[in-house]
């Protein structure tokens, strides 16, 4: 074994000598020094290596030296991980550069090579991160997150709110009560486990009401900063609650999404009453809390790409066993057979078929690549981040999806780092001094809360990306024990909008009727139903019947059970039901007969619309509901 060197006048504290002349080092022993916080001095061996004559001068101009306070010398890819044991993060490399086989070597033989071509690598830097590779500090996404999450929780919530009566209040579609009532009956105690809800301890109308106004407070305090990590605690009880609560109406892809961001968000905010400070509320920020929340937006993006592709819906995109890429049609039928498009979707629907092409390869690209790039350094991922924050604002500019695409843009701010906002901030002429305090006291906020959350989710997320890729493969028995255990709390979830795309557009036309020969249809808010009526725009609010009377349309009456309920609260003229329409055409006396016609709408073509003023074109296909009328 070589005896390793060492020096008689060991300096005081650990020293990095580099070469001062070299761009490439400048850059990145800046990065080095604000890891080591301190505790490593560094210095050009243009200054120093006289200090240090039994050091060869050509060892100074082939790689770094390190110099311990023993006066023992590390040069190259080990005087990097040597002068890394001092942060409590980065050991693990020390450890692996002496214990893993193959990693030492390979270790230095990537330093070799950097050293030999450090104009290359120089320009990759630049390249890549710009003119700082110091590590980035996220004291503006913190920040902003933690709000932008707030004003989701406000939506949410308030748009429930003026609903939750007629859903699922004691005279709504589908009462929470007797829900409740029949899974205790059918399977015990264990119903708490399955559906874990507060409303088992009240189901009122008032209690609904109180889980809403207080959810709209608490949401207030996170936008404000108070007390963040116990509003994100108390909000994501409230908010599970009322999604057990609301059965087929709260299960939407965006109602566990913020479910698992505001769990997530829990491990990520300061738990502090009023963090006034911007040195404590970021230094709270553990490093694994935020790998979580960027893992999330990566699981939601690929698995959303993903399961287009392994669906086997030709229209997003297929290769077959010649590899022939099938023809990217998805859009044109998306438009317009989305649950709740906006008048701009109509206007889509008319680009010429080479954009709508381009526009499904885009999504699919944006989707399935772009998220691995949430890991690249900073100038890919904020590439990334402009990518997915684009794509989210296209979608919601001609469709209705709630909340979903301001959450989704919320967790793309955990892409941008402090340096790019004060880039920004120069520009506009306005300075920030936020990050200049915020790298030492970074690692303080590193605790074990989010580590075991990190170990018990990421074997799950992992698996349900790879289900993405492998719809049949069989879970793991384990893994399927402790997803059946966490699943009921939506705290990990899967991800896949428009797995299949619709090729139709059924509507149903609910009528009502005093003596089973005149009938009157009655109006919904949102959905289309008038021809002659602009699609609307309703985002961020979701009109949860409208939506629900989509899937209706589509899966039939027999799998939508709540649907034969809400005939019965219009033959009752239920007040907490006919407020979710636009229109009751039997305000005074309730009908005495209802039924559903079905039709198939689509969009007009510009000249049918020149011609006619139209937004919709439809045809009657047949009967939904039959004539009923309420028993005696």
């Amino acid at each position: 074994m070589k005896e390793q060197l060492r020096v008689s006048n060991p300096p005081p504290k650990p020293l990095m000598i580099w070469d001062g002349e070299c761009h490439f080092c400048r850059r990145w022993i800046e990065r080095w020094r604000e890891i080591t916080a301190g505790e490593v001095e560094y210095a050009p061996f243009q200054e120093v290596a006289e200090r240090f004559p039994e050091i060869p001068r050509e060892q100074f101009q082939h790689s770094v030296v390190y110099i311990d306070k023993t006066g023992h010398v590390f040069v190259a890819a080990e005087a990097v991980y040597q002068s890394l044991r001092c942060r409590r993060s980065q050991k693990w490399l020390w450890w692996s550069y002496r214990h893993i086989p193959g990693f030492a070597a390979i270790s230095e033989f990537g330093y070799r090579l950097i050293a030999r071509h450090r104009g290359f690598a120089s320009a990759t830097t630049r390249l890549l991160w710009g003119g700082n590779v110091r590590p980035p500090t996220y004291f503006w996404a913190h920040r902003w997150f933690l709000r932008a999450l707030g004003l989701v929780y406000l939506i949410a919530f308030v748009s429930l709110w003026i609903q939750i009566d007629g859903l699922v209040g004691a005279n709504g579609i589908l009462p929470i009560s007797d829900q409740l009532s029949l899974a205790r009956g059918e399977i015990g105690f264990k119903a708490v486990w399955i559906l874990p809800t507060l409303c088992w301890f009240n189901s009122s109308n008032t209690f609904l009401h109180c889980l809403c106004g207080s959810g709209v407070l608490l949401s207030l305090l996170l936008i404000c900063r108070i007390a963040p990590a116990i509003s994100l605690s108390v909000l994501f009880v409230f908010y599970l609650s009322l999604s057990i609560a609301g059965q087929a109406f709260l299960g939407f892809q965006w109602d566990i999404l913020l479910l698992e961001t505001g769990f997530l968000a829990i491990f990520f905010a300061p738990w502090q009453l009023w963090p006034r400070s911007a040195t404590a509320a970021a230094g709270s920020v553990s490093p694994v809390a935020m790998f979580l929340l960027k893992f999330l937006l990566f699981k939601l993006m690929f698995m959303s790409g993903v399961v287009k592709l392994t669906s086997g819906d030709t229209v997003w995109g297929w290769i077959d066993h010649s590899f022939h890429w099938s023809a990217l049609t998805a859009l044109d039928y998306h438009y317009w057979t989305q649950p709740l498009p906006t008048v701009f979707a109509w206007f889509a629907d008319k680009h010429p078929e080479w954009f709508k092409k381009f526009s499904v390869a885009f999504c699919l690209v944006v989707e399935i690549i772009v998220p691995f790039f949430i890991w690249a350094p900073r100038r890919p991922r904020l590439i990334a981040a402009g990518l997915l924050i684009f794509l989210q604002l296209a979608i919601a500019i001609t469709g209705n999806y709630c909340f979903f695409n301001l959450l989704t843009i919320a967790l793309c701010l955990l892409l941008i780092d402090d340096a790019s906002w004060r880039a920004v901030a120069t520009v506009a002429g306005r300075g920030s001094k936020d990050n200049v305090r915020i790298a030492a006291v970074n690692d303080r906020g590193y605790n074990y809360a989010p580590l075991a959350a990190l170990i018990v989710t990421l074997p799950l997320n992992l698996w349900l990306c790879y289900t993405s890729l492998k719809p049949e493969a069989e879970w793991p028995k384990p893994l399927l024990m402790l997803y059946a255990r966490i699943e009921p709390f939506r705290i990990l979830n899967g991800y896949g909008l428009f797995r299949v795309m619709t090729k139709e557009r059924p509507e149903i036309q609910v009528e009502g009727s005093a003596d089973g020969i005149d009938w009157i249809s009655y109006e919904f808010k949102w959905k289309p139903g008038d021809v002659n009526r602009a699609p609307r725009w309703c985002a961020p609010h979701q009109p949860r019947l409208d939506w629900q009377m989509w899937f209706a349309a589509l899966g039939g009456r027999r799998q939508e059970a709540w649907f034969e309920n809400f005939m019965v609260r219009l033959l009752q003229n239920q007040p907490a039901v006919t407020r979710l329409l636009a229109r009751n055409p039997f305000p005074d006396k309730p009908p005495k007969y209802v039924r559903a016609i079905l039709f198939k709408y689509q969009f007009t073509t510009s000249e049918e619309r020149r011609a006619t003023g139209a937004w919709w074109k439809r045809r009657e296909i047949g009967e939904f509901f039959p004539e009923a009328t309420l028993r005696r």
